[in-house]
């Protein structure tokens, strides 16, 4: 009993000592986390993601999350006999598609700034409207018109910069307005790489619905664990990256060109996925950084 009683809490204290030199590393530093996918639609794994983000916040991270609501919106364009539209892997976007996206990202915002507040830490639910947040521009999917889906031209970080000198977490909700005020639709992945950018991130983590990326999707052992910047270049050149991985990729090599130190893409189904890619010395996703940083 005694030697199951050690090896029980030896592994605990190893893995304490093991994340040890990654929270002296991070301690003050911001990170962005896109939450979405799948990872929503479960209530359990919800939850973990959120345990996640509060014990970064706890440890001294300075998290900021924005997240994404696309199931849930398909789902409430269903109830009114609405259908969904896509093109180049954005929602087109009506002015009544518009006004169920805004409450239903609404609804999402409040109930993940719920689950924080239940874990003893202090969150703040805003969208990009809020202070100005996020000013917009119109986007377009390969030259189609999609409607009011908008593309991030700036971002006001005083918002942020107050909420977390405050001692808040932020939760954003992607939305924002053009110059006009007119609102608009934002993809929650540019959201947050505008975000990670204009906050000069530490790290930004995307929470998704894949491991990470693969050479050759068939091919498990073709995974890839580490990526620069040019390496992921060179892979969408050759044409290994397409589909739905080609904006992704965009937005993580963005998002390091303009001074992010490290992204991360992980499988947000797995429970406590991010804090196994931040403080493990393996990780399970994939992370990218510059061509000329050293590991």
């Amino acid at each position: 009993m005694e030697e199951i009683y050690k090896e029980k809490y030896l592994h605990k204290a190893e893995v304490l000592i093991e994340a040890l030199p990654y929270i002296q590393r991070f301690n003050r530093k911001v990170i962005v986390v896109k939450y979405g996918g799948s990872a929503m639609a479960d209530e359990e794994l919800k939850r973990n993601v959120i345990k996640d983000v509060t014990l970064l916040k706890l440890v001294g991270f300075k998290p900021i999350v924005v997240h994404g609501g696309g199931k849930d919106i398909s789902a409430w364009l269903d109830k009114v006999g609405k259908k969904s539209e896509f093109a180049g892997g954005l929602r087109v976007t009506d002015e009544e598609t518009m006004e169920i996206a805004e409450m239903v990202l609404g609804k999402v915002n409040k109930s993940l700034v719920t689950m924080v507040g239940e874990l003893g830490v202090r969150a703040v639910g805003i969208s990009g409207k809020d202070g100005g947040l996020l000013t917009v521009e119109k986007k377009y999917a390969n030259g189609q018109d999609i409607g009011l889906v908008g593309e991030v031209s700036s971002v006001n970080t005083k918002i942020l910069d107050d909420l977390l000198e405050k001692d808040f977490l932020p939760i954003v909700a992607p939305i924002g307005l053009d110059r006009d005020f007119n609102t608009y639709n934002i993809n929650a992945d540019d959201a947050a790489c505008a975000i990670a950018k204009a906050m000069k991130a530490d790290k930004l983590a995307f929470l998704t619905d894949i491991e990470g990326v693969y050479k050759d999707p068939n091919d498990p052992a073709t995974f890839i664990s580490r990526l620069t910047v040019s390496q992921a270049d060179e892979l969408v050149a050759k044409g290994y990256i397409g589909g739905g991985m080609l904006p992704k990729i965009a937005n993580c090599t963005d998002a390091i060109k303009s001074g992010v130190n490290r992204v991360h893409i992980l499988d947000g189904r797995r429970p406590h996925s991010l804090l196994l890619e931040i403080f493990t010395d393996t990780g399970i996703g994939t992370m990218f950084f510059k061509d000329d940083d050293s590991l």
